[in-house]
């Protein structure tokens, strides 16, 4: 009787994860998938599927660690709006690790490169970056209500401007921008929309 394969599936999944951050989705090949997991090609295929299903795995990985993000900032009920959206582009962008902060974002990187995709690609890649917008328009809806918002900017406007600037980050960060020039571009953004 064949023993069941073992292996640490929260492993596995951060470092295919990792590698189809680093590369993107095409240049991450089943081979390099294998290589950076450690497991055996019929592992792969029995236990997560083919590389697009793989790849949704680790998208909903990745969503986890935005979630996490989302709930020290943004969902935060003891921080202010402004304070909580301030908080989460320190959670996702100022205070994670260098090897990350260089990777820029697995969700923006993969958006990039998303032309390449099946529509089913696009619609969870998208979800996962509207999930991130729903949080930071919520908290923007409640600036708003407080007129805290500057005279003439809808919370829905703020929200674009905050994800293009998050986006912009992201690819910024990659290109190897600082955290504290980074750390400046947050602070321009809120105070162009905060009043």
């Amino acid at each position: 009787m064949a023993r069941p394969v073992e292996f640490d599936e929260n492993k596995v999944l951060t470092n295919a994860m990792e590698q189809f951050w680093r590369e993107g989705y095409e240049a991450s090949s089943v081979q390099k998938l294998l290589d950076c997991t450690g497991i055996n090609r019929g592992t792969l295929y029995n236990s997560f599927g083919d590389k697009d299903t793989f790849f949704k795995s680790c998208v909903d990985h990745y969503n986890k660690v935005v979630e996490k993000q989302i709930a020290a900032s943004l969902k935060n009920s003891k921080l202010g709006p402004w304070e909580a959206i301030e908080a989460y582009f320190d959670e996702t962008v100022l205070n994670v690790t260098n090897k990350h902060r260089s990777m820029g974002c697995l969700l923006v990187n993969s958006v990039c490169e998303s032309i390449n995709y099946d529509k089913e690609m696009r619609k969870v890649v998208r979800g996962s970056l509207a999930t991130i917008r729903k949080a930071l328009l919520a908290r923007l809806k409640e600036a708003h209500k407080n007129r805290k918002v500057k005279k003439g900017v809808s919370a829905e406007f703020a929200a674009e401007v905050l994800m293009n600037s998050l986006h912009g980050m992201r690819v910024n960060s990659r290109d190897g921008k600082t955290p504290k020039q980074l750390k400046e571009l947050v602070k321009f953004t809120v105070s162009s929309l905060k009043k």
